[in-house]
C-alpha cells in the first residue's frame, strides 16, 4: 500500500488540504485544475448564482461527460465486434469459394 501524501488544492480562490497517494499527485493536481477551470466558466457565464449552484452545475457537466464517454466506449465496442463477426462471415465465405 502506498503512502500519502498531504496536498493543498485551490478551487474557486478556496484551499482545501487533502490526502493522496504519491503516485496519484499530478492526477490530483490535474482533477483540480479541471473542476476549476469548469466552475470558473460556469461563474463567467453569470447565469448560475451561489458557490453551491454552481458546483452543482459543474459536477452535472462533468459527470454527463463521463456518461457520454462511456456510452461512446460501448458504442465503439459494439461496433468492434460487428466487424469482427462480419469479417469472420467473409473469410468463411471466401473459403467456401476456394474449396
Amino acid at each position: 500500500m502506498s503512502k500519502s501524501e498531504s496536498l493543498t488544492i485551490n478551487i474557486m480562490s478556496k484551499d482545501y488540504r487533502v490526502a493522496c497517494p504519491a503516485e496519484e499527485i499530478e492526477t490530483l493536481k490535474a482533477s483540480a485544475q479541471l473542476l476549476n477551470d469548469k466552475l470558473q466558466a460556469i461563474k463567467a457565464k453569470g447565469s448560475v448564482i451561489g458557490t453551491e449552484r454552481i458546483a452543482i452545475m459543474a459536477a452535472l457537466n462533468m459527470s454527463h461527460d463521463v456518461l457520454l464517454g462511456e456510452s461512446l466506449q460501448q458504442t465503439h465496442n459494439d461496433l468492434n465486434q460487428r466487424i469482427e463477426i462480419l469479417s469472420s462471415r467473409i473469410e468463411d465465405s471466401m473459403r467456401e469459394i476456394n474449396i
